[in-house]
C-alpha cells in the first residue's frame, strides 16, 4: 500500500497500487456527532451520528475527492486507516 500524500502517490494510484488514507476521527460530545478528516487529503470531512455510518461515508467522500486529485478513477479501492483513538474535540 501506498500513503496518499508520499511522494508519487498519484502515479501509484494510476497504476493501480492500493493507496492508504490516513483518517483522524474526533468525537463531538456536545453535539453528539463523529467527525471524520485527514491531513492526507484536503477536503475531507465527513459527519455522522453513529460511528457505524461513518466509514461507508468516509469511503464515498475518499473515492470523490481522488478522483478529483487524479482526474481519473483509481484503479484500486483505497484503504482508509483509523488507529481507533479519538483525536481531542
Amino acid at each position: 500500500m501506498y500513503r496518499v500524500g508520499f511522494p508519487g502517490w498519484k502515479i501509484a494510484a494510476r497504476i493501480g497500487v492500493p493507496i492508504l488514507v490516513k483518517i483522524d476521527v474526533i468525537h463531538d460530545k456536545e453535539a453528539k456527532v463523529f467527525v471524520a478528516t485527514s491531513r492526507d487529503l484536503p477536503g475531507l470531512v465527513v459527519e455522522t451520528n453513529a460511528i457505524e455510518k461513518l466509514f461507508p461515508e468516509v469511503y464515498d467522500c475518499v473515492n470523490m475527492l481522488l478522483e478529483e486529485q487524479l482526474k481519473a478513477v483509481p484503479r484500486s479501492k483505497p484503504v482508509a486507516a483509523w488507529n481507533g483513538d479519538f483525536c481531542s474535540a
